[in-house]
């Protein structure tokens, strides 16, 4: 029995890349993006109408631009606290 070898490639599958800021979100953002695209073709290759799947895709860009603006503003709230918290030495709850 041979013992599983542990990949050092990053977990998004794109070799090179390291933890950048972001990254996962960037990720998540490329993937719905793609759902953006994917989810009207196969409407449209199951049958429904060319503006059932135009309403779709503009209803799952808007859900995924939201998402982006919400990602990014909690990311940046998270790096500024996370900046404070090291400069102002606060104890943070529970620590």
């Amino acid at each position: 029995m041979s013992v599983p070898r542990q990949s050092t490639e990053p977990p998004s599958g794109t070799p090179g890349r390291g933890a950048a800021p972001g990254g996962a979100a960037g990720d998540l953002v490329r993937w719905a993006a793609f759902g953006c695209v994917l989810v009207p073709l196969v409407l449209l290759w199951c049958g429904d109408s060319l503006a059932g799947a135009a309403a779709t895709a503009l209803g799952l860009a808007a859900v995924t631009g939201a998402c982006r603006l919400l990602i990014g503003r909690s990311e940046r709230c998270a790096a500024r606290e996370r900046g404070a918290g090291s400069r102002s030495g606060r104890k943070t709850p529970g620590g």
